[in-house]
Protein backbone atom coordinates (compact mmCIF):
# COMPACT_ATOMS: atom_id res chain seq x y z
CA UNK A 1 0.00 0.00 0.00
CA UNK A 2 1.26 3.31 -0.67
CA UNK A 3 1.93 6.40 1.38
CA UNK A 4 -1.06 8.72 -0.07
CA UNK A 5 -3.75 5.44 0.28
CA UNK A 6 -2.44 5.03 3.86
CA UNK A 7 -2.66 8.87 4.69
CA UNK A 8 -6.23 9.07 2.91
CA UNK A 9 -7.20 6.20 5.31
CA UNK A 10 -6.08 7.88 8.46
CA UNK A 11 -7.35 10.98 7.06
CA UNK A 12 -11.07 9.79 6.88
CA UNK A 13 -10.32 7.54 10.30
CA UNK A 14 -9.98 10.92 11.64
CA UNK A 15 -13.11 12.53 10.88
CA UNK A 16 -15.14 9.74 11.78
CA UNK A 17 -12.76 9.52 15.22
CA UNK A 18 -14.14 13.33 15.52
CA UNK A 19 -17.76 13.05 14.50
CA UNK A 20 -19.79 12.38 17.37
CA UNK A 21 -22.94 11.18 14.91
CA UNK A 22 -20.50 8.57 13.14
CA UNK A 23 -21.00 6.66 16.59
CA UNK A 24 -24.29 7.47 16.97
CA UNK A 25 -26.81 4.01 17.58
CA UNK A 26 -29.35 4.03 15.75
CA UNK A 27 -31.53 2.19 18.91
CA UNK A 28 -34.89 1.77 17.13
CA UNK A 29 -33.36 0.04 14.02
CA UNK A 30 -31.20 -2.72 16.48
CA UNK A 31 -33.80 -4.17 18.17
CA UNK A 32 -36.44 -4.12 15.01
CA UNK A 33 -33.37 -6.24 13.40
CA UNK A 34 -32.84 -8.25 16.11
CA UNK A 35 -36.65 -9.00 16.42
CA UNK A 36 -36.94 -9.61 12.52
CA UNK A 37 -33.73 -12.02 12.21
CA UNK A 38 -35.19 -13.68 15.54
CA UNK A 39 -32.98 -12.91 18.06
CA UNK A 40 -35.12 -12.48 21.04
CA UNK A 41 -36.24 -15.86 20.68
CA UNK A 42 -33.55 -16.96 22.63
CA UNK A 43 -31.49 -13.42 23.96
CA UNK A 44 -33.61 -10.93 26.38
CA UNK A 45 -32.62 -7.39 26.86
CA UNK A 46 -31.31 -7.99 30.33
CA UNK A 47 -32.52 -11.46 31.89
CA UNK A 48 -31.73 -14.69 30.45
CA UNK A 49 -33.73 -17.22 27.85
CA UNK A 50 -31.81 -19.89 26.03
CA UNK A 51 -28.90 -17.44 25.69
CA UNK A 52 -27.37 -15.13 27.47
CA UNK A 53 -29.04 -11.72 27.95
CA UNK A 54 -27.85 -8.39 25.62
CA UNK A 55 -26.90 -6.77 28.59
CA UNK A 56 -24.50 -9.55 29.88
CA UNK A 57 -23.14 -9.88 26.69
CA UNK A 58 -22.19 -5.93 26.55
CA UNK A 59 -20.51 -6.96 30.18
CA UNK A 60 -18.73 -9.69 28.85
CA UNK A 61 -17.19 -7.48 26.04
CA UNK A 62 -17.03 -4.27 27.35
CA UNK A 63 -13.25 -2.75 27.20
CA UNK A 64 -11.99 -5.41 24.64
CA UNK A 65 -10.88 -3.73 21.72
CA UNK A 66 -11.78 -6.23 19.05
CA UNK A 67 -15.81 -6.66 20.79
CA UNK A 68 -17.24 -5.27 17.48
CA UNK A 69 -15.21 -7.05 15.38
CA UNK A 70 -15.67 -10.33 16.92
CA UNK A 71 -19.48 -9.86 17.75
CA UNK A 72 -20.16 -9.13 13.58
CA UNK A 73 -18.70 -12.48 13.17
CA UNK A 74 -20.71 -14.01 15.58
CA UNK A 75 -23.41 -12.98 14.18
CA UNK A 76 -22.90 -13.59 10.51
CA UNK A 77 -20.50 -16.81 10.23
CA UNK A 78 -22.77 -19.16 12.44
CA UNK A 79 -20.74 -20.76 14.37
CA UNK A 80 -20.93 -22.93 17.58
CA UNK A 81 -22.55 -20.97 20.89
CA UNK A 82 -23.99 -22.97 24.13
CA UNK A 83 -26.87 -22.48 25.57
CA UNK A 84 -28.19 -22.06 29.08
CA UNK A 85 -29.61 -25.83 29.12
CA UNK A 86 -25.34 -26.94 27.85
CA UNK A 87 -26.46 -27.43 24.86
CA UNK A 88 -24.98 -26.38 21.63
CA UNK A 89 -25.85 -25.46 18.31
CA UNK A 90 -24.84 -23.18 15.32
CA UNK A 91 -25.54 -19.73 15.83
CA UNK A 92 -28.05 -18.56 13.48
CA UNK A 93 -26.61 -16.10 10.78
CA UNK A 94 -28.41 -12.70 10.33
CA UNK A 95 -29.74 -12.84 6.53
CA UNK A 96 -28.84 -8.51 6.46
CA UNK A 97 -25.93 -8.26 4.00
CA UNK A 98 -25.79 -4.19 5.10
CA UNK A 99 -22.70 -4.30 7.32
CA UNK A 100 -23.85 -0.79 8.38
CA UNK A 101 -27.32 -2.49 9.70
CA UNK A 102 -24.58 -5.22 11.44
CA UNK A 103 -22.58 -2.93 13.30
CA UNK A 104 -25.31 -0.86 14.63
CA UNK A 105 -26.97 -3.95 15.89
CA UNK A 106 -23.89 -4.85 17.54
CA UNK A 107 -23.34 -0.83 18.71
CA UNK A 108 -26.09 -1.29 20.21
CA UNK A 109 -25.66 -4.53 21.78
CA UNK A 110 -22.17 -3.57 23.25
CA UNK A 111 -24.28 0.09 24.23
CA UNK A 112 -25.91 -1.95 26.92
CA UNK A 113 -23.68 -2.33 29.54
Amino acid sequence: MNVKAIAGMLGLAAVGFLSPAAYAVDADAAQALAKKEGCMKCHALDKEKDASSFKKIAGKWAGKPDAEAKLIHHITSGEKVKMADGTEEDHKIIKTKDADAQKNLVDWILSLK
